[in-house]
Formats: C-alpha cells, sequence, structure tokens
C-alpha cells in the first residue's frame, strides 16, 4: 500500500504518520543536512550495505535521484551489474532522549528512505551531472568536473521509484 504526497510522488507506507514528512522542502532539508547515505544493493542471500557520500536532484514534483561515486572495479560494481535494485537510508539530526524509565529513552532524528534502480552510467555528460551534484551537497561549493576525471571513477544513480521521509523532534 502506497500513498502520494502533494505532488504525486509514490511513497512507502509508514506505521507512525505523525512523524511522516510529506513537505517536499522539509525532505529536501533533511537531504541537504546529512553527508552520507546508506546504499544496499543484493549480494546472493544477504543484503549488501555500504556508507558513501552522495548528492542528488529532486524536481518540483518529489522525482528523487541520488549520485555517488566509487572505484571503478569491485564488489559493488559487481552487484549493481548483477541486479540493479537498491534501497537508499539516510538520517541525520540524531540526539538520544535520556530518561530514568528504560522504555522511555529515545532519539530524536530525520530520515529519508528510499526504493529505487541503480545504474552505472557511461555517459561522460551524465557523470559530470552526478559529480557536480555529488561537490554540491558535499562542499556547497560547485565544480567543474572533466571527462577525464570521470573516468577515473564509477558514478552510480538511483533513480528512486518510492520513498518516504521520518522525523521526531521531542
Amino acid at each position: 500500500m502506497h500513498g502520494l504526497t502533494e505532488g504525486g510522488v509514490i511513497t512507502m507506507q509508514m506505521r507512525r504518520k505523525d512523524r511522516e514528512v510529506t513537505d517536499l522542502a522539509v525532505i529536501r532539508e533533511i537531504l541537504d543536512k546529512a553527508r552520507y547515505l546508506h546504499l544496499g544493493l543484493f549480494d546472493g542471500e544477504h543484503p549488501y550495505i555500504v556508507p558513501l557520500h552522495y548528492g542528488y536532484e529532486m524536481d518540483e514534483e518529489g522525482k528523487l535521484t541520488f549520485y555517488m561515486h566509487g572505484a571503478r572495479q569491485g564488489h559493488k560494481v559487481d552487484l549493481v551489474k548483477a541486479d540493479g535494485r537498491a534501497f537508499v537510508e539516510i538520517d541525520t539530526d540524531e540526539e538520544l532522549m535520556y530518561s530514568d524509565i528504560a522504555c522511555d529513552n529515545g532519539a530524536t532524528y530525520s530520515s529519508v528512505m528510499a526504493r529505487g534502480n541503480v545504474t552505472l552510467l557511461e555517459d561522460p555528460a551524465e557523470k559530470v551531472k552526478g559529480l557536480k551534484a555529488l561537490m554540491k551537497l558535499q562542499t556547497g561549493r560547485d565544480f567543474e568536473i572533466s571527462e577525464k576525471m570521470t573516468n577515473a571513477v564509477s558514478v552510480f544513480k538511483v533513480d528512486v521509484t518510492e520513498y518516504s521521509a521520518k522525523m521526531r523532534t521531542e
């Protein structure tokens, strides 16, 4: 079962509706504040999860795309080529909330979770676009990225098919 945000983007079902975030501006704030995403891939019978720096694009309707980079060869590249399904988890604003009662302890947080399809970009222009988005988010600066630079790395793109955002502030 899926819901729709105001912009029409498919969102994953969430049990705690009181913590659900559907405002695209707030979702962008979460994505802008975090620095790492955890990329989940299929590795035979077991999941494979790797933390990565990322960049993203979100259009006015809420369509979300993530970009990451890594080595040109390795386990992650092999898994992406074998099965393009992916899961993304991003979290930020974590702070423990303490209580004298064990079950009353908790934490504040903001998070985004997404399902989608991951591909290795081959087109140099697309790789430049992805690396620029990554560098902008990670440093707050715009960089010139040459085709030569793109040849040194793999650039992964996750086209998100559904996502949800959640926040606990107190």
